[in-house]
C-alpha cells in the first residue's frame, strides 16, 4: 500500500486567511497545508479519503489520473466541499465515482450537491453514485475496509482500516469498540489540531494518548492548525515513531 498525504490542514489551512503569525508566514514547505486529504493506493487502485475545497489542485498536484473510489469521514464542508471536481473523473471512466460515508455525510451531500442527483440533470454535473455506510466492513472490489466510528464532539464521523493502516480524522473521542477495531494497526494518521483543549478535535497530547495505548509502529499526525506551531519545533517534541504529516508526504506501507 502507498499512502500519499493530500492535504494535512485544519478547516481553514495553512496560511490561514489575513494570519500574520509566525506559522503563516514561515517559507518552509511544512508549514503549508491544504485541507485535510489522502490517498491510498493499493492493487494499483487508487482510494481518496475526503475531498474537500482543495481537492481539484491535490489532484492535479499529485497527479492523479483516474480513482476507484472516494471515502468520506463526515459531511463538513473542509471534507466534502470538492466533490464538484469528480467530474473530471466521471469523463476518465465514462461512468459515476463511487463515494462511500454513513447516512448524515449523505444527507450533506445530497443537499449540498443536489444538482447531481435532480431527476432531469444539467449535461456535465457530477456523477456521484453514493454508498451507505455503518459499521460493518465492506469491500472496494477486493480491498476490504473498515469503518471506524469516532465522534466530532457528538457528530458521528468515520475513520477507516484497510489492513494494518487506519486513517482517522476530526476525532475528539474514540469509543471502546471502536478501539478494539484499531488494535493491531501497525501504521495510523490521526488528527491533532493543537496543544490548547479544543471542543471537538484530539489535541496534540490527547492524540499522543491514542499512539501510546494502540502503539502503532509509525503514526502521522494531521488536521493540524496553526495554533501548533512551526512544524521544526513540534518534531522536536514527538516520540521516536511519531511525526507531523505534512503535504505531498508519501510512504509505502507494507502488507500484514
Amino acid at each position: 500500500m502507498k499512502l500519499t498525504i493530500l492535504g494535512s490542514g485544519t478547516s481553514q489551512g495553512i496560511p490561514v486567511i489575513a494570519c500574520d503569525c509566525e506559522v503563516c508566514k514561515s517559507t518552509d514547505k511544512h508549514d503549508k497545508r491544504l485541507r485535510c486529504s489522502a490517498i491510498v493506493e493499493i492493487r494499483g487502485k487508487k482510494i481518496v479519503i475526503d475531498a474537500g475545497p482543495d481537492f481539484r489542485y491535490q489532484m492535479l498536484r499529485a497527479e492523479v489520473k483516474d480513482i476507484r473510489a472516494i471515502l468520506l469521514t463526515h459531511g463538513h464542508k473542509d471534507h466534502v466541499g470538492g466533490l464538484d471536481d469528480v467530474r473530471a473523473f466521471n469523463w476518465v471512466k465514462q461512468g459515476g465515482v463511487d463515494v462511500y460515508g454513513n447516512w448524515g455525510t449523505k444527507d450533506v451531500v445530497y443537499k449540498d450537491f443536489s444538482y447531481a442527483f435532480a431527476a432531469f440533470r444539467y449535461p456535465g454535473v457530477p456523477e456521484i453514485d453514493y454508498h451507505v455506510v455503518e459499521e460493518e466492513p465492506f469491500y472496494i472490489d477486493d480491498i476490504r475496509v473498515t469503518p471506524v466510528p469516532v465522534l466530532h464532539y457528538k457528530m458521528p464521523v468515520l475513520g477507516f482500516r484497510i489492513g494494518n493502516f487506519a486513517y482517522i480524522t476530526d476525532a475528539k473521542t474514540i469509543p471502546e469498540p471502536s478501539m478494539e477495531l484499531l488494535k493491531g494497526v501497525e501504521y495510523l494518521v490521526v488528527n491533532a489540531l493543537r496543544k490548547e483543549e479544543h471542543l471537538s478535535h484530539f489535541t496534540l497530547g490527547e492524540a499522543l494518548a491514542v499512539v501510546e495505548r494502540l502503539k502503532p509502529r509509525r503514526t502521522w499526525l494531521t488536521h493540524i492548525g496553526h495554533q501548533m506551531g512551526l512544524a521544526s519545533e513540534v518534531a522536536k517534541e514527538l516520540p521516536m515513531g511519531v511525526e507531523l504529516a505534512y503535504d505531498t508526504f508519501t510512504v509505502e506501507i507494507p502488507d500484514e
